[in-house]
């Protein structure tokens, strides 16, 4: 694995374990709802930008990315 595949790899399981922690949700739980609506792929896609950021603005970015994806299903 190259150190780009790396580094973002380590960035997407640290949202991962941040997202689980600031909803209080299992791992398995996290991981359903962030696979469900795309957010793993869009974190990956978007790590040179999104890597720059605090966790804080990271958990928001991903709240809005969410609720953006579930008004799209309605």
């Amino acid at each position: 694995m190259d150190k780009k595949t790396q580094d973002i790899a380590y960035f997407v399981s640290f949202c991962i374990e941040q997202y689980k922690n600031a909803k209080h949700l299992t791992g398995a739980e996290a991981m359903h709802q962030l696979d469900r609506y795309g957010v793993l792929d869009y974190l990956s896609k978007h790590y040179e930008i999104l890597h720059t950021q605090n966790y804080q603005w990271i958990l928001e970015d991903i709240d809005e990315f969410i609720r953006l994806r579930k008004e799209e299903q309605t």
